[in-house]
């Protein structure tokens, strides 16, 4: 059998950290907004709920248009080359509609302004171009992932999987690290130089996949030389109902909504909460929380790498939604340094998902992989949306407290439904570990 590319260590780690840069600029503007909600209120006259509207349009699409299932299904049928040309230029478009949002230009009542004032008064024009932005930002940025995962399992399908699968997002999340590094530095320059920036990482991003795809073609082209394609491989409408049958697919779904609606909203309201509850600077607050995406980056390719080697991912699934509970829990009631519930997310934020996503390339075959990626994605974007909105409502709705003589928006009733949350997913990691002892996946084998 002749030597393809992807069994070149060299050449697969290669095509790793090129996608995994994709994935990175995709967290980056993700999280590029989260430090700037203080300025954000103070420059646009918005409040906690609008702030989070505003960001939980990045799921709307895929969570009531389904586009995180309908991209997976078009990534199936279509390939990862075009459907990933199609939905990063979504990103782009979305990052760029963000930036025009903030711009002197658009606010001293440039093109669109006055259109976006002429209907549904209760949201500004600001309000509505971020918003527009977010939700085409959103439509590409979750079947994105959904499609670089795909090309994770692709490359590394019989190698090191798990341990892939994790670097690919210990890189990403240095993205989300960088975010609430450089975005409070940056808008001392400008407030809306740190979306400007965000902005250019997405555009370079579409630029890199366009490479990918050319090196996506020659791979794809030797496999057809030694591999003969079989019609089962094909896919089919029908697969869907297999997938979402799957027991074990169903209980690591329900779980991956719950954690991540105990994760995302939290960290998009963090930098604000911690600025309250301890009375310090945004710049300070932005960097405390970082340090949960910088312990990701070190500890997430380490579970991978025992997974790889001594299993135990479901066992692993438990442990990390145990610990996001108690993170949350000691963030509510008590007054200890946040760095202490930071690093406990950040443990539970690398336990997990290390487990998580190379177990479901263990139940689900590979051409349906997109569909089964994609079921997850738009399940999990209906928690990012419905929690965020949920956790600014509490936020404005319930008394302010005051320190030191001012008002301050209370944000512990927020932090205990984060902490519900976590505790409804402990319960479907061990669903998920009960229902392993009985399948034939084996999700606490090692896959090596």
């Amino acid at each position: 059998m002749a030597k393809v590319y992807k069994d070149s260590a060299l050449f697969r780690w290669g095509i790793l950290l090129l996608v995994s840069f994709v994935l990175g600029a995709n967290y980056y503007f993700f999280d590029a907004l989260s430090p700037l909600q203080g300025i954000l209120e103070n420059k646009l006259g918005f409040g906690p709920k609008d702030y989070s509207d505003i960001l939980s349009f990045y799921s709307f699409p895929n969570t009531f248009l389904f586009m995180c299932i309908i991209g997976g299904i078009i990534l199936d049928k279509l390939g990862i080359r075009l459907t990933g040309i199609i939905f990063i230029s979504f990103m782009f478009i979305g990052a760029l509609l963000t930036v025009y949002g903030t711009s002197n230009y658009y606010l001293n009542g440039g093109l669109g302004y006055e259109f976006l004032n002429s209907f549904w008064s209760s949201y500004s024009p600001e309000k509505k171009m971020l918003s527009l932005g977010q939700l085409l930002f959103g439509l590409g940025a979750e079947t994105s992932i959904v499609v670089i995962t795909k090309i994770v399992v692709k490359w590394f399908q019989g190698y090191e999987i798990a341990l892939a699968l994790a670097i690919n997002l210990g890189i990403a999340r240095i993205g989300g690290y960088l975010a609430y590094i450089i975005s409070p530095r940056l808008e001392n320059i400008g407030w809306t130089l740190p979306i400007w920036f965000a902005g250019s990482l997405i555009a370079f991003s579409l630029l890199l996949y366009i490479v990918y795809v050319l090196y996506d073609y020659k791979l794809d082209k030797q496999l057809g030389e030694v591999k003969l394609l079989n019609k089962e491989d094909e896919f089919h409408l029908s697969d869907v109902f297999k997938v979402i049958k799957n027991r074990s697919f169903i209980f690591i779904t329900l779980l991956c909504v719950t954690f991540y609606s105990a994760v995302f909203p939290f960290m998009k309201l963090a930098v604000r909460i911690f600025e309250i509850k301890f009375q310090i600077e945004t710049t300070l607050s932005s960097s405390i929380v970082s340090n949960l995406y910088l312990s990701t980056v070190i500890l997430t390719p380490i579970f991978g790498w025992f997974i790889d080697k001594k299993g135990k991912a479901a066992t692993l699934m438990i442990l990390g939604s145990l610990v996001l509970c108690l993170s949350h829990l000691i963030i509510g009631f008590t007054s200890f340094s946040p760095y202490i519930p930071i690093l406990m997310l950040g443990i539970a934020f690398s336990l997990l998902p290390a487990a998580m996503w190379p177990a479901v390339a263990r139940i689900i075959d590979e051409n349906k992989l997109g569909t089964a990626y994609g079921i997850m994605f738009s399940l999990q974007n209906l928690g990012l949306w419905g929690f965020l909105k949920l956790g600014g409502y509490i936020a404005e709705k319930v008394p302010k407290i005051v320190i030191n003589g001012a008002q301050y928006h209370n944000y512990f009733y927020t932090i205990l439904m984060f902490a519900g949350i976590g505790l409804i997913g402990l319960f479907f990691a061990i669903r998920l570990k009960r229902e392993d002892k009985k399948s034939v996946y084996g999700l606490e084998n090692p896959s090596l």
